[in-house]
């Protein structure tokens, strides 16, 4: 049975040939359209899936829910988790994409569902580029990473963010076996020109390799 209708989404078709898949995950208050013009900046020519968090918190879209700043509901993290990677296994067949060139691009809570969905469900992604994420939970086990290729581009200045947190889940991701490059941005939580920068060399990189 497909799990298509788990999540309202857009879908935007490659434009150019031999080019990777990006899963496009909002932060709190966005939606499926949301990234769209930040992914066609970082990967221009790529197909794009906008994706809608099913979670709402006083009116903004989430995709789980928290019970603090920086406290996760881990049990609806882990349940929306495993939606999502539903999700994208019916979305690679609609869409008829593989998962093994599926890349996430997060911004904040977008990116913690990313790590999460690395974290627990490997096969559902070869990598991606995560923007002010932090770590989801501590996994009970090493996770098996080999061969993904990670971006974390952090702000420097993040008060949501320390940086400790930012190095741990690097630190996690590796211990995995994944690549990782972890990016200091001079700035806080907002996005600025350095992320769409380091964001467009990390999806060139992938096209050439």
């Amino acid at each position: 049975m497909s799990a298509l209708h788990l999540h309202v989404h857009r879908w935007d078709p490659a434009t150019a040939p031999d080019q990777p898949t990006i899963l496009l995950l909002h932060g709190t208050g966005g939606d499926e359209n949301d990234l769209m013009p930040f992914g066609r900046m970082l990967a221009p020519g790529a197909a794009l899936l906008g994706v809608r968090g099913n979670v709402s918190e006083n009116g903004a879209r989430r995709f789980f829910r928290r019970l603090a700043e920086g406290v996760f509901d881990l049990e609806d993290l882990h349940r929306r988790t495993g939606e999502l990677g539903d999700f994208l296994e019916s979305a690679a067949a609609a869409y008829d994409f593989s998962t093994s060139s599926l890349f996430a691009l997060g911004y904040s809570n977008g990116a913690n569902v990313a790590a999460s969905l690395l974290l627990e469900r490997p096969a559902a992604l070869a990598g991606g580029a995560l923007f002010r994420a932090m770590v989801p939970f501590e996994p009970a086990t090493t996770p098996a990473l080999a061969g993904k290729k990670v971006l974390i581009s952090a702000g420097r200045f993040d008060a949501m963010i320390p940086p400790a947190g930012s190095e741990r889940l690097a630190a996690i991701l590796r211990e995995g076996g994944a690549d990782v490059e972890l990016v200091w941005q001079p700035t806080s939580h907002g996005l600025t020109q350095g992320d769409v920068t380091t964001g467009h060399q990390f999806f060139a990189a992938l096209t050439r390799s």
